[in-house]
């Protein structure tokens, strides 16, 4: 079925469900049980199908990424002489700005990365990921971890798994991203408060010294993240771009782990969710319940929480929520009987609540008890991530003999928080 089919079914779903309410209310009474549960179940098929819809968007979009082949971040080899640092281009949305400004090129973290991106390199990792061979382990010995079994994967391999994983989670498609050439950690200066206002004065005085405005500081220390995958030999020497192959396996085991950490993590060897309290991240400060009930969401609820926020953010805000919870908000209407959810009908064009896009992600927290988050608004580019880019890969052949496939372990490290707790304003029951 195609993506415009499944958006005009989903829009005859939700319109059968309101029918089901707007009855109701026109006779002045609530849902009889049966009513009720003839509108669960549309809206849980609205669920399911706003899932698949999102997975087709996320899956044409991973696959237009995955249609440029691995040389075309490739640089060739020096002639003329340009060298190999000049000439590469990343592709990804996370590094991209490294393009223009080639000074990182000379910092002796990234030399070793460099290394791994000449084209002897990429020729010899290619055909060692297809079938091990060993006449090409010296082209590989960038690394001493090859001993171990480990390669480390190519900067354009890397590349373009990142760029994939921006599109398979929401997260990283919408936060700052930080590469880092190892595991060291990232450090950023930040503002955490504000000077105190000026006050009015004469003309030969200079006002009150301020004593307010201080600065802090926001570590990232990318952390170890492994995933490993099983392809058969068979599909190995038929598929011509093993590479393609293995990175679209690897970006949804990656993506699905980065996003749930992303969302819940405690930040304890593991990124800082948004839907964890923390002065280090989002305090409790930024929680809003004022208007909902301890089980249910409520349209003054949600009022609250967008005027929690600044206007200056809202430009770039955007509510993130559980399936389950817009079920909920999806019965909800304003004071001249609109309804709050503003499903979408065309391809690529989010669903909206109070004129704010809103997604859904299934880590979002979906338990509807009393002083429990379920659900949250804010500008994500304020919540920071930082990937070390020198990712392993090991091949594992005899493990998986007896199934005739091969395992690949993927080992990268990648660390987030969120950085400005005002940009952010959590959803919270009564």
């Amino acid at each position: 079925m195609r993506l415009i089919e499944l958006l005009q079914k989903r829009a005859k779903l939700i319109a059968d469900a309101r029918a089901i309410v707007d009855g109701a209310e026109g006779e002045n009474r609530g849902l009889t049980a049966e009513e009720q549960t003839q509108y669960n179940t549309l809206m849980t098929e609205v669920g399911e199908m706003t899932s698949r819809i999102q997975r087709m968007e996320q899956q044409q979009a991973l696959e237009r990424d995955l249609e440029q082949p691995l040389q075309a971040g490739t640089p060739p080899e020096p002639e003329g002489g340009h060298s190999a640092e000049q000439a590469f281009q990343f592709q990804s949305r996370a590094m991209q700005h490294m393009n223009a400004d080639r000074s990182w090129t000379s910092e002796p973290a990234w030399q070793r990365a460099l290394r791994a991106a000449q084209a002897a390199y990429v020729a010899g990792f290619r055909a060692w990921m297809r079938n091990g061979g060993a006449e090409e382990a010296r082209a590989l010995q960038v690394d001493p971890s090859t001993s171990g079994g480990y390669l480390l994967a190519p900067l354009q391999f890397v590349d373009r798994l990142i760029q994939a994983v921006d599109n398979a989670a929401y997260i990283r498609q919408w936060a700052t991203i930080y590469p880092v050439a190892n595991a060291d950690a990232l450090g950023m200066p930040s503002l955490d408060n504000d000077p105190a206002d000026p006050t009015w004065t004469s003309e030969l005085l200079i006002g009150s010294e301020d004593g307010t405005m201080s600065f802090g500081r926001r570590e990232l220390h990318p952390h170890p993240l492994a995933k490993y995958i099983k392809v058969s030999r068979k599909l190995l020497r038929a598929v011509p771009d093993v590479e393609a192959l293995v990175i679209a396996r690897l970006a949804y085991k990656f993506g699905i782990a980065a996003e749930n950490a992303y969302l819940n993590g405690d930040g304890s060897g593991e990124p800082l969710g948004v839907f964890t309290a923390s002065n280090d991240g989002i305090g409790t400060g930024r929680d809003v319940s004022t208007g909902n009930t301890t089980t249910e969401l409520r349209f003054d609820g949600l009022i609250e929480a967008k005027y929690t926020l600044k206007p200056q953010y809202w430009g770039r805000a955007r509510w993130l929520f559980h399936r389950d919870a817009v079920k909920q908000i999806a019965k909800l209407k304003d004071g001249e009987g609109q309804y709050l959810w503003r499903e979408s009908v065309r391809a690529g064009e989010p669903d909206r609540i109070l004129n704010l896009p809103v997604f859904m992600s299934e880590y979002a927290p979906n338990t509807f008890t009393t002083g429990l988050y379920v659900g949250i608004v804010g500008d994500f580019q304020w919540y920071w991530i930082a990937d070390a880019l020198s990712m392993e890969m090991q091949r594992l052949v005899e493990l998986y003999a007896a199934t005739n496939q091969v395992g690949f372990v993927g080992r990268l490290e990648s660390d987030g928080m969120p950085v400005l707790a005002e940009a952010f304003v959590r959803v919270k029951l009564a």
